[in-house]
Order: structure tokens, then sequence, then C-alpha cells
């Protein structure tokens, strides 16, 4: 199938090339994955920008999507793709193999991160449903931060940048430029946007609710590295009968 990009596709692709870390929080149907493939490509084999490219993803996603996706384009078939998935040993061979995409899965990360440790070979890296790394606690989150410096270039993926409220976007953001936007400490961050809510025994707080003017101040922090489309507003389908 030939790729024929929608302007906001093309948009999209620009920007990848354009900005080193880049947050693109597209709605499902929005093709972030072609998308981000195409700029893949133009990233490692016109301007030579990329060499090894990691992609993590849901454990589903991994197994099939990134290979099904790329050979189903004619401008991307001939992108290699090594799936470091299952055993310890299936997994060490996947990342002998030479190829141009690695797609592991974000179980997996922390064994990835420290399989490496400070030989960390993937200048970029894919994080497909960035929204996983939304909990600034997890070893996941942990392990990725800690080769963020490693890291020459970073693309996240996800429909839902912060499905369970504005505090999820501090770990996202985070892993794209160490807290120069929304501090470097999760507290910091709190503080600044977000006040108590609920309370317990002895005033201890259970939950935290957002300043007024939070959510405005926080998207015009991040409003330069990140870019969010809703499908209502990208895909123009038939009326509903």
């Amino acid at each position: 199938m030939v790729f024929r990009p929608h302007a906001y596709q093309q948009h999209c692709i620009r920007k990848i090339i354009e900005i080193k870390k880049l947050g693109l929080f597209l709605d499902m149907g929005l093709g972030k994955t072609v998308t981000t493939l195409t700029a893949i490509k133009e990233l490692k084999y016109n301007r030579f920008a990329v060499r090894k490219v990691l992609v993590i993803a849901p454990k589903k996603v991994a197994e099939g999507t990134w290979t099904k996706e790329k050979d189903k384009w004619e401008h991307t078939k001939m992108l290699r793709v090594s799936q470091v998935l299952g055993s310890q040993t299936k997994r060490i061979r996947a990342l002998n193999t030479p190829a141009d995409l690695y797609v592991v899965n974000r179980e997996n990360v922390c064994w990835l991160v420290d399989y490496y440790r400070n030989d960390w070979p993937f200048d970029m890296v894919v994080v497909d449903e960035s929204s996983s790394f939304k909990n600034h606690r997890a070893k996941r989150f942990k392990a990725l931060a800690s080769v963020g410096n490693l890291i020459d270039r970073m693309v996240e993926l996800t429909g839902t940048p912060s499905p369970n409220g504005l505090a999820d976007l501090w770990s996202q953001v985070y892993l794209l430029d160490g807290g120069d936007r929304l501090g470097k400490r999760y507290t910091q961050f709190r503080e600044r946007y977000f006040q108590p809510d609920k309370r317990g025994p002895a005033g201890i707080v259970y939950s935290y609710e957002a300043k007024p003017g939070t959510e405005e101040s926080i998207l015009q922090r991040i409003s330069d590295i990140c870019i969010s489309m809703k499908a209502e507003d990208y895909l123009q389908l038939p009326d509903i009968t």
C-alpha cells in the first residue's frame, strides 16, 4: 500500500524530525504507528540522524502491531524489526540480530536497562502507550529515566496521556525533558499545581485536587514538546446511521 499522509500526519512527521523528544498524544485511528515509522525511516536512512531504535510497547502490540504496520506500507517494508520477547535466551538473541527497530514489551524494560547498564545502545526510543509510564514510583519509569541522558531522541505515543487526571503527566513529561518544564521532583510538581483534597485521621492527606487554572498552566508549559489531537477533529467519517 502507498502511504499518502493526511496534513496532520505530515505535521506530526515533521515535528518528530524537528523536536528530539516529543509527546504525540493522538486519538486511536489517527495513524500513530505509520506516522512514527515514516519519521524513523527518514531519520535513519535519509538523514543518518539515528542508529538504533527501541520501541517499548504493551505485550500484544509488541508481538504484532509494529511488524504488521511496517509490512503494510510500501515505503516502510524495508525496515527490519527484531522482537525482543520470550525467554531471556530469545531476548538476548533478538538484541544481537541486526535490525532497524527492536521491539520490547514494557514488562522487560527493567531487565533491558540492567542488561546494558552504561552500554545503552539505543539513541532513539519510542514509548508506545506512554501512559503506562505515568506512575513516578514504578520500577519501569525509574529504569527508563536512569538512561535518559543516553537517549538522544524519544517519541511518546498515547491517546490517553492523563487517564486519571493531570497528575499522570508529570512522569511522562519528565522522560522527555528531565524535569525542565514540570519540576525535577514529583513533590515539587504536586505542591505547585495541586492542593490537599480528602484527609483522613490525624490530618493525613489521601488525595489532591488541581488548583484553579492548573490545566491551562500545565498545557502551556508542555505545548512546545507535546502535540495533542482528537479523532473527531481530524477524521472525516460518514454520518452515523
